[in-house]
């Protein structure tokens, strides 16, 4: 007996604009479900299939306005704060998701699904209290919830290619042995979330996910590079302890001037990306566990620093460049 294609559902669809958000754009379009993106004003996306609404999420009467209209059956979110700083964070990641639950629970939607973050496992930033927060609020709604939690992004890994490519060393924090990710391309991960939307075993759950393993540390992404370029393998090691000393001038600094506050939270969130792996916490043993890690699709890093180098795709790191 073959089994019936999954039902076709209205979606609402938020952060369309950013690179995870328009890969589940067309995920959820090619899954076969009717479409509509929330975007801010000014902006268009190129989504076929799909309905584009130009409105500020963070306005309660936008909201309101957006799902009267729409008769959705469930909200996908890959909405976040663009620079991870505190007072963005607690605007985007909690304030606009509260008002959106809250809405879209009043309009009869039944179902919520959240692009989140690994990193909230162990909370020690700004936005990751404000994801947590709203996770919460999430798992305590009415609604049928799934939490994604992604490891690294391809594009999070990709900020030194442009610098390898001109013959500069790769910088590494500590050893580079410091961290290790399974990292996942936006369409597979945008297509893990497409597949939420219909598959129960991933409903009312927290879902871990990596892209296809083994687990990879700086130091073996800064070799890969090296190999794909055919060039000798050149690092440059900068102590944590520096990154330390930076976070502590700037946050000394910061109780005197808000913009130097701002500058110490996107330190501090340096320094955590730099000393934390992106991977499964497990509490109980005081370590991180690859073999935890769930792994899903089919892109590889290799594939896809092989494409950025051969110019098949460009990358923009907008707020999330550190080199």
């Amino acid at each position: 007996m073959i089994d019936p294609q999954p039902p076709r559902k209205n979606v609402l669809l938020l952060g369309a604009t950013g690179t995870i958000g328009h890969a589940t754009a067309q995920a959820l379009v090619s899954a076969g479900h009717a479409l509509t993106c929330l975007v801010r004003p000014g902006q268009s996306p190129d989504i076929p299939g799909a309905t584009i609404h130009a409105g500020d999420v963070t306005d309660p009467a936008v909201l309101t306005a957006t799902f009267a209209e729409g008769g959705f059956d469930a909200v996908v979110s890959c909405l976040a704060s663009r620079t991870g700083a505190p007072t963005d964070a607690w605007k985007i990641d909690h304030q606009a998701h509260m008002d959106i639950l809250k809405t879209a629970g009043a309009a009869g939607v039944g179902q919520f699904v959240l692009l989140s973050a690994i990193c909230v496992q162990k909370p020690d930033l700004a936005f990751q209290q404000a994801k947590l927060a709203f996770e919460r609020a999430l798992m305590a709604s009415s609604l049928t919830w799934s939490i994604v939690r992604p490891t690294a992004f391809f594009k999070s890994l990709s900020g030194q290619i442009d610098r390898v490519r001109e013959g500069k060393p790769f910088l590494l924090f500590g050893d580079g042995t410091l961290t290790a990710c399974k990292a996942i391309s936006d369409r597979d991960l945008a297509t893990f979330i497409a597949i939420c939307l219909t598959d129960a075993d991933k409903q009312n759950a927290v879902l871990p996910i990596g892209g296809p393993g083994p687990e990879i540390t700086p130091l073996e992404q800064g070799e890969l590079l090296f190999e794909l370029l055919g060039q000798p393998a050149r690092f440059r090691h900068v102590p944590v302890a520096m990154m330390s000393a930076i976070v502590g001038v700037l946050s000394a600094a910061g109780r005197l001037s808000p913009r130097l506050a701002a500058k110490a939270e996107l330190a501090r969130i340096g320094r955590y990306y730099a000393t934390e792996s992106m991977l499964v916490w497990d509490a109980d043993s005081g370590c991180y566990d690859p073999d935890a890690t769930p792994e899903f699709g089919t892109d590889t890093l290799r594939d896809h620093y092989t494409r950025v180098l051969a110019g098949e795709v460009t990358i923009d790191l907008g707020d999330h460049a550190v080199f």
